[in-house]
């Protein structure tokens, strides 16, 4: 008999936000309930958001978060709203400092980049839009 794995939805989303942050030396030293409960949030609307991706609606800026280009704008606050937390989570546990939140967003806004699939709209570091 096969055996399958099977990996749940949060237990992938969490391994995409922690291997997002060891591509940029970043890692979480604890799983705050903030942080748990905006992995948890951004799991629940990854399908609804990687439509409007898929459509051009809703594109990743430089800054790593999503941005509305004709679309849901609800769905994309909420979306940055976790994505930011989990940057705060980040700066605090890695004593980043001040700019400590500018470097994570721009190593997020790039992994971000590299992971979008194709056709969905980027946006370059100098801040022009383009499909990918």
């Amino acid at each position: 008999m096969k055996r399958r794995f099977f990996f749940s939805i949060p237990f992938l989303a969490a391994l995409l936000a922690v291997s997002a942050c060891f591509a940029a030396q970043y890692d979480f030293k604890k799983m705050t309930p903030e942080i748990e409960a905006a992995l948890k949030n951004r799991q629940a609307r990854f399908g609804a958001l990687q439509q409007l991706k898929q459509s051009g609606a809703v594109g990743e800026n430089n800054q790593g978060y999503v941005a509305a280009l004709q679309g849901d704008q609800a769905l994309v606050s909420q979306e940055n709203r976790d994505r930011e937390t989990i940057y705060q989570g980040l700066v605090a546990q890695n004593n980043l400092g001040p700019g400590g939140l500018g470097e994570v967003q721009r190593a997020f806004a790039e992994v971000q980049r590299d992971k979008a699939s194709s056709g969905e709209m980027v946006q370059s570091p100098a801040g022009e839009w383009g499909r990918k």
